[in-house]
């Protein structure tokens, strides 16, 4: 209930502004924008670098290799279901036949046994397959905790949220499915950030502003989704891949 009432405020919050173009950010949303992207910043600096670093020094590379090839696995059938709404039939099937095979002689997902048989990972998500319904992408929004998206990728954000398939598997057993879903989470937050924190301080450390240089990458990357993808700038890739991996958790 409270992941349905979620998407449903992202959904009222962020659609009316969807036929918006992201140059066209308004000097309030703007003002808006900067101040959740500075509270991002402090919380990422202060709270999960830290964490994140505490992680790297307890574990070993082929250990968080291992949990973050499990994660994906979780989020493998999200995967399959929205290859089936894109219509990629073959890719449906790869990522089903990746989920049983890493399920049960990957160790839960702990060894990518499919990528060593051929079915190599084809990560996407709803908003991948929103592009492909060629759904405009709306203005540059900074998401609290969650950082840069659009109103497009919120809702996909929310939709992820709501139909994550731990959510699912636990939500009968009220005494555990709070604690599955923080600790979830917390995990896939600390692993996401763990991976990409180099890339993040070496970024900001060389930009004159951090916001600005962001949101053009991160806008850059998603000129090639979908639908929209011919639509792209003749323009050299940015440096950074500002998914951040994110499908993969």
């Amino acid at each position: 209930m409270k992941k349905a009432i979620l998407l449903s405020s992202i959904v009222a919050l962020t659609l009316g502004t969807s036929t918006v173009r992201a140059e066209e950010e308004h000097p309030m949303l703007e003002s808006y924008n900067r101040a959740m992207f500075s509270f991002n910043n402090y919380f990422n600096h202060y709270l999960l670098m830290p964490a994140a670093r505490g992680y790297r020094a307890v574990t070993t590379k082929p250990i968080r290799t291992s949990i973050r090839s499990s994660l994906s696995n979780l989020r493998e059938p999200l995967t399959a279901g929205n290859h089936a709404l894109q219509g990629n039939l073959k890719d449906t099937g790869v990522s089903i036949a990746r989920f049983a095979i890493n399920s049960t002689l990957g160790l839960f997902g702990l060894f990518d046994v499919a990528s060593g048989w051929g079915l190599e990972k084809n990560t996407t998500n709803f908003d991948d397959t929103f592009a492909e319904w060629c759904i405009p992408d709306g203005p540059y929004i900074v998401l609290p905790f969650l950082g840069p998206s659009t109103p497009r990728d919120a809702v996909g954000t929310g939709l992820g949220f709501v139909l994550d398939p731990v959510y699912w598997a636990t939500y009968n057993d009220k005494n555990i499915s709070d604690k599955v879903a923080y600790s979830y989470a917390a995990l896939q937050a600390i692993s996401l950030m763990e991976e990409n924190m180099d890339m993040l301080n070496d970024f900001e450390k060389n930009s004159v502003d951090f916001y600005s240089t962001v949101k053009s990458a991160f806008m850059q990357h998603r000129k090639n989704k979908g639908c929209f993808a011919k639509e792209a700038t003749e323009d050299s890739p940015a440096d950074y891949d500002f998914d951040f991996n994110m499908d993969e958790y």
